[in-house]
């Protein structure tokens, strides 16, 4: 199984904090966002490689970290997906591409972005994953509703089978929310060139779902945890607070 960090993003929503600093590199505590992405994967014991893509314009702050501040045991390599700004990026779909193709990926892959926080283990997702052994999304119940109109929203029936899967819509089918973590089965990867070459949307990861669930069937992991997408000044400097209160993850 190979790691695909998606880290290619602007994160225009957080300047000033992100003018010259990606959002994965800010720090919580005396850790950064991306070090506790990384330890959790570092508990996935299938995982050989880690692989982050990112821009031009953060690509040597991401190399500089994979050199000198992750201390984990797996391989990391850090990609430039050489886009430059917000207008011409590639979207997380393209940059998933882009890594298959670059690295020529021939196997199961675990697809997470990198600015979203969990508070379960990893290995709880893929040890569901291998027992299902079936493409596999995670969701969670989301307590605000009016979050949900911004997120991807997923049905499922008795056996966690996706029925539907809508990305942000007007008005939810459920309440489960579909954070950006994915495993995907080898024979996956191909079907993600085919959804590209019929023009459909490259950016948010969770549009790739709702097509790929009319291809083969997808199950997701329900989780009961806290999960932090670290997307806004407001919800990182709530992130930090809740670090310095010693309840990150709590409910």
């Amino acid at each position: 199984m190979q790691c695909i960090l998606l880290a290619a993003g602007y994160a225009t929503r957080l300047r000033p904090l992100t003018d010259n600093m990606p959002k994965a590199l800010l720090k919580l505590g005396d850790k950064t966002i991306l070090e506790m992405v990384t330890d959790k994967i570092d508990e996935v014991p299938e995982v050989e490689t880690i692989y982050i893509v990112t821009n031009e314009k953060f690509y040597k702050q991401f190399e500089d970290w994979a050199k000198n501040t992750y201390k984990g045991g797996k391989k990391v390599k850090v990609l430039n997906d050489h886009t430059t700004t917000n207008e011409n990026r590639l979207g997380a779909i393209g940059d998933l591409k882009y890594v298959i193709d670059m690295e020529k990926v021939d196997d199961e892959i675990l697809v997470m972005a990198s600015d979203n926080i969990f508070g379960f283990p990893l290995t709880d997702f893929t040890e569901r994953y291998k027992k299902t052994n079936a493409d596999m999304i995670c969701a969670h119940t989301i307590e605000n509703k009016e979050d949900l109109h911004s997120m991807g929203v997923v049905e499922l029936d008795a056996d966690g089978k996706v029925i539907s899967f809508e990305e942000k819509p007007e008005n939810p089918k459920s309440d489960l929310g579909v954070p950006p973590f994915y495993l995907y089965k080898k024979d996956t990867l191909p079907l993600i060139d085919r959804y590209l070459e019929e023009g459909n949307n490259p950016d948010a990861p969770g549009h790739f779902v709702p097509w790929l669930k009319d291809q083969k069937p997808v199950y997701a992991y329900v989780f009961d945890a806290v999960r932090i997408d670290i997307g806004t000044p407001e919800s990182y400097y709530d992130a930090c607070d809740r670090l310095e209160k010693g309840i990150l993850f709590e409910k």
